[in-house]
């Protein structure tokens, strides 16, 4: 499988401070690749070096084989961006803006198409000022796709979405990936990275703390499970439920968390003393650490 983008031994330093360093990735063609990190973690400094917008003090950068610092016109031409805010001029309708910034592509798709992708079609000639501000990200979508590009950046793309919604645009993001386009994504919304991204990078302090699919993150962090249940207003002694447990127990308003690497075991006791005093534990569940779970033990105290 041919890479879209190859990056190694990354750096930059503004002053003192090392934003980037020495991070390697690769990301294979028309895979979603999420990048995820707290504030400062380095992702932004690194998708503006891929984008060509900031150059780098050291280390290999291709970019749908070229370099993005000096791949010019040709590479933009090939690449479309989803920036948290695009700055468009607000006094411009929507069909106006999408047809300005068409201008700049070699391979554009039609308005109607992208209006059609982004759920626009009834705001085509409403100015930019009068639209909802999950409206406007929708415009910021569309003009990250108006150049049909080989690869398309986006930047929490789906901040003021309401939920259906944000699953329509996960559903858009997926269609493309199907379609061949490759799609980096920096998002803060840990489900929607799990849900889109077919590999993830980690990072904080400036480098690459972990990487790999979802599912081999969770894997690869802990062996801990986690058991969660309601606990009705009971009679019995609820010390002799916590008490045996392997692992650790919290809650609040009688909801019940316990982490556990003995799941069987503690289920075991957690249910035998349910059975045994009649009561029914609600919305009982077993299951593996969440990526959310995972990202706050890898980045720890930089979250």
């Amino acid at each position: 499988m041919t890479n879209a983008i190859d990056v190694s031994g990354l750096t930059k330093a503004y002053g003192d401070l090392r934003a980037v360093n020495g991070v390697s990735f690769s990301v294979p063609e028309g895979q979603v690749f999420a990048i995820l990190g707290p504030n400062g973690a380095g992702k932004s400094t690194t998708v503006e070096i891929l984008e060509g917008h900031r150059e780098r003090d050291s280390g290999e950068v291709s970019v749908l084989g070229l370099d993005p610092a000096t791949g010019g016109r040709a590479f933009r031409d090939r690449i479309g961006i989803v920036l948290q805010e695009a700055g468009v001029d607000k006094e411009l309708t929507v069909r106006e803006t999408l047809d300005l910034y068409s201008t700049a592509y070699t391979h554009r798709r039609s308005i109607a198409e992208v209006i059609e992708l982004v759920e626009l079609d009834e705001k085509l000639d409403t100015r930019i000022s009068r639209l909802s501000g999950g409206q406007q990200r929708r415009v910021d979508l569309a003009l990250g796709l108006i150049g049909t590009p080989e690869l398309i950046f986006l930047d929490e793309p789906t901040t003021g979405f309401d939920p259906a919604a944000r699953r329509r645009s996960w559903e858009l993001i997926q269609g493309l990936a199907a379609g061949g386009t490759t799609v980096v994504l920096t998002t803060h919304y840990l489900e929607e990275a799990e849900h889109l991204a077919d590999n993830i990078i980690v990072m904080a302090g400036g480098k690459v703390v972990a990487e790999g699919t979802p599912e081999s993150l969770r894997q690869n962090a802990s062996t801990e499970s986690v058991i969660r249940f309601g606990l009705p207003q009971v009679d019995a002694r609820v010390e002799e439920l916590f008490e045996p447990l392997h692992g650790k127990a919290q809650g609040r308003d009688r909801r019940i968390e316990i982490t556990t690497t003995k799941p069987t075991a503690d289920l075991a006791h957690i249910t035998g003393w349910a059975v045994a005093r009649g009561i029914e534990l609600d919305g009982l569940i077993v299951e593996s650490l969440t990526l959310e779970d995972v990202y706050l033990r890898l980045v720890g105290e930089d979250a």
